[in-house]
């Protein structure tokens, strides 16, 4: 794709920002499902297109780059094999945690009240993150009366932070670390003065939501009323424009410089 119809796509952020933080000292951060790979009815299936797998290559030589996923973290990382990252977080920015024994204890004493749930409800699935649950009812045909019944058993797992996304509930330890913790640890590890971080989903708003003016640019996938995010880019299939645009915002930059030399 050309850059004029990368642009294009792009046209409600504007150019010269995103060439700003391109050429300052950035971590360039995305999410997973949703954003580098499209959602899919079964998750496992989940993959990204060939495509913006090399694209993605491609930026990660350019710019420190790194994938905050939802998945546990060995899910999420079989899927970037071979993508030369310099980081992958998982469990919604949990992994890899600081106490993850006690964050494990945590979502085991939830998981029978949530099997449970689930075996209710044909279609509906519970993954097991170690670390964290996710309730899946994307195949469900009564979305109605499995919501009514997650009321009723919230409560009974108190502490708990629930998250929801596109069909699915995550429930997360309440003082684990989250997206925004997550990339702001890797922005001072990397040595970046600034971030770029690309989300669709519930969780990505913990990072859309930092105080970080002039320092982080958020892009959401997919505009949302109320989204802290300042700029979004229309759906999934736009990723790889955005990756095109980073690309060319570095190549091009270099390619002036050595023009200059």
């Amino acid at each position: 794709m050309s850059a004029s119809s990368a642009s294009n796509i792009l046209r409600g952020l504007p150019g010269q920002l995103l060439m700003d933080y391109a050429w300052s000292r950035v971590l360039v951060g995305l999410d997973f499902d949703g954003t580098l790979a499209p959602i899919v009815r079964h998750p496992p299936e989940a993959r990204m297109r060939s495509s913006t797998r090399r694209l993605l290559a491609q930026v990660a030589r350019l710019y420190p780059t790194a994938v905050l996923s939802g998945r546990a973290l060995p899910d999420v990382a079989a899927r970037l094999r071979g993508v030369p990252l310099r980081a992958v977080v998982g469990n919604h920015g949990l992994e890899p945690a600081a106490a993850p024994g006690l964050f494990e204890q945590v979502a085991r004493r939830w998981r029978p009240l949530l099997e449970e749930l689930a075996r209710a409800h044909q279609g509906v699935e519970l993954e097991d993150k170690r670390y964290s649950l996710a309730l899946h009812y994307r195949r469900s045909r009564a979305t109605k009366r499995v919501l009514a019944d997650l009321e009723r058993v919230v409560p009974l797992l108190e502490p708990v932070r629930v998250v929801t996304g596109k069909r699915v509930v995550n429930f997360l330890p309440p003082d684990a670390p989250h997206k925004g913790l997550a990339l702001e640890r890797l922005r001072r590890r990397f040595g970046c003065d600034t971030a770029l971080y690309v989300g669709d989903d519930e969780t990505d708003e913990d990072v859309f939501q930092m105080d970080r003016p002039g320092r982080l640019l958020g892009i959401r996938v997919g505009a949302r009323q109320g989204s802290a995010a300042p700029f979004s880019i229309p759906g999934q299939r736009s990723i790889d424009s955005l990756l095109q645009r980073l690309v060319h915002a570095r190549e091009g930059g270099l390619q002036r410089l050595e023009g200059q030399a």
